[in-house]
């Protein structure tokens, strides 16, 4: 297929090649290029797949439109596959088909189907090539391999065919066998899974290398299992999903089971049809066993896995079947995932939810079922079976209440979860909070949320424009309306005068109350001695006799600042920092210098600087510490590297080798060897941090300074392998104890 597409001719250089003129090996070596797309170059599917599909959308005009969805979507490269209710709907597509491709020099032949009208509709160089000399009526036709699948076209079913073919008893070989069955519907699943199962074990043995011969007992199972292997090649199951078109049926639902051990989990599902006679059609559809997750380590987790990969499953059907389903029911074995499914209340830990959050994604919980294990289909394959269990039809005719004429499903039942459920998170309880009334100031009790003086100003201003701007949103044309900060907020002069006025009524109340009604202050006030007023902003200030002193309103009456609210001590850790931490006696000048008076300032002053860490490190005193006695290796007089201290430093960008596209780089890390008692150093490479690098390194630095008594690190992860590997730790145990 990919030679009936040239190359554009400015584009043939990218497809050179060397080769004897004239095709005579004794002649020169010449330069060739390619005029067609060839096998092997990446951009050949790619290209020939478009012009397929372009040609069938220029002439789908004089052929059909279901001739171009016939290429569109039954097309694979170069192989199609259809299948129609009748040999006369067949034939005719496949000739309109046939010239359509024909129009853009397409040649659609190598034709197999399991009807001899089709066959004979069309000349004997238009069939498959095992078919084209072949006698129908009176010779049976050979299987046909279409996408990998066997197809019997006499019996029109699909099967296996096991080759006979002498692997060594290895863990490769075993993993030869096992991908060596191809198995896209999941028909033999619950066969296969067996060996995956076991295949796991095998990988599980560190000591077993991929070539080294199977243990005794691991060896004993295996050979059981391939010893059973080739009777997969009797197991059949028909092509067609019914013998009544699916088309024309009356109803078509999908069932999918679900369920999960400790070993697998699996998922299969059934296509149940009913016609106009009410006969009910069951088939298998698409199976799937998968071995359990590692993550996964309880059970209701494995069947939660479960759920999600039946969930898959159905979604897959759903997109690639061209039917519409009228109904898509679930079933699970387990009331634990049923209950996280339908659950409404309650919330989960990350695993179980994004979990859940998938299987919603495509599935409703009035969809899911309980099923009991022992009607359940999709038990087979998360136990596995073998390929001569007669339990294996089970699998692909599916459980018996499904042909059932009038099918009667319970309704969705609720399944609560449990309180002592691991997978269940705590209950978060939320409280009202109901709001004093007649509340008139901002509540100075929220300023202990804040730890900065310019945060504070900054959110009191954003507040106050919010306000404003709910309050004026009829009457100002400027925009600024409902919750929002923008530059145009209210000046941080006029927060920190809203600040202030709140602290100054939490703690100088009765003193606000009696200069408010023209009353002096009683003598027990704490700012008796400060003759305070009320400035037009409704705020405390300190009066004296200072008025006429020429000096500024800051100077002669500063603002009051209760020393015992948190307002004050935001005030002083502003200004302290404002003066790069320079004492006490810097803050509290900048301090009057903005016009606050703190009551109590110096204490004030003095409590928050000696909390300051910046002053404790700068002024604090350095705390000396005695180091330990040198370790017994350092002070020994033994030969170099005898006692060893090893850590990896790295990694470097390096250029590793030499490519088509330049030069590939790699990441290289060092091992540092360093001798305990002359302080020498041995540096080797390492290719990564794992522990087969560890150990070859380690290799190449004892074949070059020889034997080591004693080596210490820092307990790496690579370093802790090649202890298990190859036993350095051997039977010490107080060295055991202290790593």
């Amino acid at each position: 297929m990919f030679h009936s597409f040239h190359v554009k001719e400015q584009h043939r250089d990218y497809l050179r090649f060397l080769w004897f003129r004239n095709n005579d090996p004794e002649s020169d070596i010449v330069d060739y290029r390619m005029k067609v797309h060839i096998f092997g170059n990446a951009p050949s599917p790619a290209v020939a797949t478009f012009g397929l599909r372009k040609t069938a959308q220029v002439a789908s005009e004089r052929f059909g439109e279901d001739a171009r969805k016939f290429v569109e979507h039954n097309f694979y490269v170069e192989d199609g596959l259809k299948s129609l209710p009748t040999p006369t709907d067949a034939i005719d597509l496949l000739k309109r088909t046939q010239s359509m491709l024909l129009t853009g020099q397409l040649r659609l032949h190598k034709i197999a189907s399991n009807s001899l009208e089709v066959m004979n509709a069309f000349p004997g160089e238009d069939h498959a090539g095992d078919l084209r000399d072949l006698d129908f009526p009176s010779q049976e036709p050979p299987i046909q391999r279409s996408l990998g699948v066997y197809w019997d076209i006499k019996r029109d079913d699909f099967t296996f065919k096991i080759s006979p073919v002498e692997r060594p008893f290895t863990k490769r070989g075993a993993l030869a066998e096992i991908n060596s069955i191809y198995d896209p519907f999941g028909i033999a699943a619950p066969v296969l899974i067996e060996g995956k199962w076991l295949l796991r074990e095998m990988t599980r043995d560190s000591s077993l290398d991929w070539d080294d011969p199977l243990p005794e007992q691991t060896l004993s199972t295996w050979r059981n299992c391939l010893l059973l292997l080739p009777t997969l090649s009797e197991v059949r199951i028909p092509r067609a999903y019914t013998p009544v078109p699916t088309t024309e049926a009356t109803r078509r639902e999908l069932h999918t089971f679900v369920d999960a051990s400790t070993q697998a989990i699996g998922a299969v599902s059934y296509l149940r049809v009913s016609d106009k006679s009410r006969n009910v059609y069951v088939s298998f559809v698409f199976g799937k066993a998968k071995l359990a997750p590692k993550q996964a380590t309880t059970v209701p987790r494995l069947e939660l896995c479960a759920a999600v990969l039946g969930a898959g499953i159905a979604e897959l059907i759903a997109d690639e079947l061209d039917l519409k389903l009228d109904r898509m029911v679930f079933y699970s074995d387990s009331r634990v995932v049923l209950g996280y499914i339908s659950n409404q209340t309650r919330r989960f830990y990350v695993y179980v939810s994004n979990r859940v959050e998938r299987i919603l994604r495509t599935t409703q919980p009035a969809q899911w079922r309980y099923i009991e294990s022992g009607k359940n289909p999709a038990d087979l394959a998360s136990r596995g079976i073998s390929a001569s269990d007669p339990t294996l039809s089970e699998w692909m005719i599916g459980p018996a209440f499904l042909r059932n004429q009038y099918l009667h499903l319970n309704s969705a039942d609720e399944y609560p979860v449990l309180e002592e459920d691991p997978e269940v998170r705590p209950v978060v309880h939320t409280y009202a909070t109901v709001a004093k009334p007649k509340v008139t100031t901002i509540g100075s009790e929220r300023f202990q949320r804040f730890s900065d003086w310019f945060r504070l100003l900054r959110a009191v201003s954003n507040l106050v424009h919010i306000t404003r701007s709910f309050s004026h949103r009829h009457t100002k044309p400027d925009g600024c309306k409902g919750w929002h900060i923008c530059a145009s907020s209210t000046t941080l002069d006029d927060s920190s005068r809203i600040v202030i006025g709140a602290s100054q009524r939490a703690v100088f109340a009765d003193e606000l109350e009696f200069l408010e009604s023209g009353n002096p202050l009683p003598k027990s006030s704490a700012l008796i001695k400060l003759d305070p007023f009320i400035d037009e902003n409704g705020l405390l200030r300190v009066g004296g006799r200072l008025k006429n002193g020429g000096m500024g309103e800051l100077d002669t009456h500063p603002i009051i600042i209760p020393g015992s609210h948190h307002v004050s001590d935001l005030i002083i850790q502003y200004y302290h920092a404002q003066v790069q931490h320079q004492g006490k006696h810097f803050t509290r000048g900048a301090i009057r210098s903005a016009g606050y008076w703190i009551v109590a300032e110096k204490r004030r002053v003095d409590s928050i600087i000696s909390k300051c860490i910046k002053c404790r490190k700068r002024r604090g005193k350095e705390l000396g510490q005695k180091m330990a006695d040198l370790p017994a290796e350092r002070l020994s007089m033994a030969p170099p590297f005898t006692y060893v201290g090893l850590d990896v430093f790295g990694p470097w960008i390096v250029s590793s080798r030499k490519t088509r596209g330049g030069m590939a780089r790699a990441k290289r890390w060092a091992v540092l060897f360093t001798c305990m008692s002359c302080r020498a150093i041995h540096i080797e490479i390492t290719e990564s941090m794992d522990t087969s690098s560890f150990i070859n390194a380690l290799r190449r630095f004892l074949a070059i300074r020889g034997p080591v008594s004693q080596i210490r690190s820092d307990c790496g992860t690579n370093f802790m392998g090649t202890c298990n590997e190859i036993g350095i730790l051997g039977t010490d145990g107080g060295v055991k104890k202290y790593l």
